[in-house]
């Protein structure tokens, strides 16, 4: 099965920036999910909530949840090497 996948950023687009969305195949049993918690306040909620919505259009085979000691510092490399070999995609964000 072939989902389409809409990457959104954040930030104001670029004047030269163009719309870049890329198909990927889905896996029979479901994706792998990685999740990045930045450990700051109510974070774990919207990405629970983020996770549900995932779940509800998509198969996803596994999740995998970690957070970050500091929402300060960058993610040690230990998180994000276990993130890329345990996951097809990985979610973060920031929230209060």
């Amino acid at each position: 099965m072939n989902q389409k996948i809409r990457l959104v950023v954040p930030e104001a687009p670029s004047p030269q920036s163009v719309d870049t969305t890329e198909t990927r195949a889905v896996a029979k049993g479901g994706i792998r999910l990685g999740v990045l918690d930045n450990s700051k306040g109510n974070a774990d909620h919207l990405l629970k909530f983020i996770v549900d919505g995932v779940k509800a259009l998509l198969p996803v085979a596994s999740v995998v949840s970690l957070r970050k000691d500091s929402v300060s510092l960058p993610a040690p490399a230990e998180i994000l090497d276990r993130l890329a070999a345990e996951s097809d995609y990985v979610i973060t964000a920031m929230a209060d």
